[in-house]
């Protein structure tokens, strides 16, 4: 079973868990403390370390981009929701659209 298939298997509290522990991971990748995190991002100390140890499953989106925006990271943040691809239907649209050919006036 792989990593998309157990995803469905975790209730959302885990989920926020297993954030909380990555963020803890690349927050010490980034060799910043709690406290100079807090700072940046404006949040209290306390809600980084609850979050880091799993114990707040209701951490906001705000604070959530805060926090990734303070270590650095904000633009994984687009990993969550990827723009949608363009339907192939579009892409034969674009096509038909796009020149043949380029000629300039003499």
């Amino acid at each position: 079973m792989n990593y998309q298939e157990r995803i469905y298997e975790k209730s959302n509290p885990e989920l926020v868990m297993e954030l909380g522990q990555r963020f803890k991971d690349y927050r010490l990748l980034c060799k910043m403390t709690q406290r100079e995190v807090s700072e940046m991002a404006g949040v209290s100390v306390f809600t980084i370390r609850a979050f880091e140890t799993g114990r707040a499953m209701n951490i906001t989106m705000n604070t959530f981009f805060a926090l990734l925006r303070a270590i650095g990271f904000l633009d994984q943040a687009e990993l969550l929701l990827p723009p949608i691809p363009p339907s192939p239907e579009q892409m034969l649209k674009l096509q038909k659209k796009k020149p043949k050919r380029i000629k300039h006036g003499k």
